[in-house]
């Protein structure tokens, strides 16, 4: 990838959810009395983990490097990756409260990644670690996947639920249970992988989940009325608007 194509990858900026990552229209801007400015989802409905963070927008160059890595294999670029990753996990520093954190990258079922000779997700947070001054313990073989699953692509928010249900168990609730995890992967898309797996984390006794993207993919509608300056002309018309944009696999938590 040239300097150029490079130097265009920059991070996410502009009004984002504190909870999700998700950009935050204008007329949603508004801080709760924690500080933190919540979308219209992450207000109504309680996540299985405390935030998701992420470096840059999937998309033109960042969302190239992404494939250059997880499907034609040129591992050099984890090295790239994981240097964004670690600007993104240094946003959490000041959220993290245990001495150590146990760090664990979203599992490949062992057939595919048997079939692709890597996990991504391990490779860029390894990386990542490298530049990373905070004390985290990495753990590859805690959180599992315990069955092949179909992609996601083109899947509607109930058949992503279901795809992915049961597909992740934890293998050693011991070196969970009470500790503070930081989940990582390369892409936070609709939110469906981080949230089944911080769910079964929280079931099997961690006290917080939080979760760490190179990318995500922010919803272009969004971002379009951002930019138009969108105004709802109602709480109606407001409350059906937020439900148009935020059409996520999100349940309420139950632990």
């Amino acid at each position: 990838m040239c300097p150029e194509c490079l130097a265009s990858i920059q991070p996410i900026d502009g009004n984002l959810c504190s909870v999700c990552g998700e950009r935050v229209l204008s007329s949603y801007a508004l801080r709760d009395d924690d500080g933190f400015l919540r979308g219209p989802v992450c207000r109504r409905l309680d996540r299985p983990f405390e935030r998701a963070v992420a470096y840059g927008s999937y998309e033109g160059a960042l969302r190239e490097l992404v494939h250059m890595l997880k499907y034609n294999r040129v591992r050099p670029a984890a090295s790239v990756l994981g240097r964004m990753l670690a600007e993104a996990m240094a946003s959490l520093k000041g959220a993290l409260s245990q001495p150590t954190v146990l760090v664990l990258p979203v599992p490949l079922f062992k057939g595919k990644s048997r079939e692709r000779g890597f996990n991504q997700a391990e490779m860029i947070v390894r990386s990542a670690l490298k530049s990373y001054s905070a004390p985290l313990q990495l753990a590859t073989d805690v959180l599992v996947r315990t069955r092949a699953t179909h992609s996601q692509i083109g899947l509607t928010s109930h058949q992503r639920r279901e795809n992915l249900r049961g597909a992740f168990k934890v293998a050693r609730a011991q070196e969970v249970t009470g500790r503070e995890i930081l989940l990582v992967d390369d892409v936070y898309t609709t939110g469906t992988t981080a949230t089944e797996c911080a769910r079964v984390l929280r079931r099997a006794g961690a006290s917080k989940v939080w979760v760490a993207t190179v990318a995500r993919t922010l919803k272009l509608a969004s971002k379009y009325q951002e930019e138009q300056g969108f105004k709802v002309a109602d709480a109606r018309s407001e409350a059906e608007f937020a439900e148009s944009l935020e059409l996520q696999n999100i349940v309420p938590l139950k632990v």
